[in-house]
């Protein structure tokens, strides 16, 4: 039986309503999905190029607008 997931510390709901899991989460189950998650820990280690790439490029540029 898996434990029940808790709003706001495993997942958020995003603005279109859809299920978004934190890091929080990801960095419990262990590895990286290869779905290419938002908030992935893992580098998106598991995504195939050239979509990791540009994961990669996207998440540091939005990191570098934010401070």
């Amino acid at each position: 039986m898996q434990p029940q997931l808790k709003e706001g510390i495993d997942f958020y709901y995003n603005e279109d309503g859809y299920v978004v899991l934190t890091a929080a989460f990801l960095l419990k189950r262990g590895y990286c999905c290869g779905n290419g998650c938002r908030h992935c820990p893992y580098n998106y280690e598991k995504v195939p190029e050239p979509r990791r790439t540009n994961l990669l490029a996207a998440r540091k540029l939005n990191n570098k607008e934010k401070g």
